[in-house]
């Protein structure tokens, strides 16, 4: 099943930083998840790890996954130097912190492109993702930070030549992984 709060991200955008109303917001998210008898719980916006934690720590040993969680994991084994394209700001500041400081990171924000999704202009979008990630030619590879980049993938890859991750199709295989197990 999916649960949406689309508020919280327009919210840590208003704040400029998560606030303990947001983790409590997770944590009743989380909880209702539980009492409607989810296996595990996959969230999908990669600026609210901390809040994301403290369902994880909560729920335990329930499988909670961040949704950039397993992309980071595949991303750190298949590259030195990786680029990270984001659409959305808060992003790039959280996230860079969950890669290992062996890496490389080469983080890159999509200027434009959430504004875009938001008009309901998805090819404005992808367009502008897709020209970003020119800019990343010189990584291994490129790891897109939001679900709502996915779509953009195919293209992504044929415009700069290099293989491309995306949180949603990693979180999917490590779930499946955690869940056979």
């Amino acid at each position: 099943m999916n649960l949406v709060d689309d508020s919280l991200s327009a919210d840590v955008a208003r704040d400029g930083r998560l606030t303990p109303g947001m983790t409590d917001r997770f944590l009743q998210l989380g909880r209702y998840a539980v009492a409607t008898g989810a296996n595990a719980i996959l969230f999908t916006c990669s600026a609210f790890g901390p809040c994301i934690e403290a369902v994880s720590r909560e729920l335990a040993p329930m499988p909670v996954l961040k949704p950039n969680q397993a992309m980071i994991e595949q991303a750190v084994t298949r590259g030195h130097r990786i680029g990270l394209l984001s659409t959305f700001a808060p992003t790039l500041q959280s996230m860079p912190g969950e890669f290992p400081s062996s890496i490389q990171l080469v983080p890159k924000l999509v200027e434009g492109a959430m504004a875009a999704l938001d008009r309901g202009d998805r090819a404005e979008h992808d367009r502008l993702v897709v020209q970003a990630s020119r800019d990343l030619r010189d990584c291994d590879l490129i790891a897109l930070a939001q679900y709502s980049m996915a779509p953009a993938a195919a293209q992504v890859a044929q415009a700069s030549h290099l293989p491309v991750l995306t949180t949603p199709d990693s979180a999917v295989a490590k779930l499946k992984e955690l869940l056979a197990g």
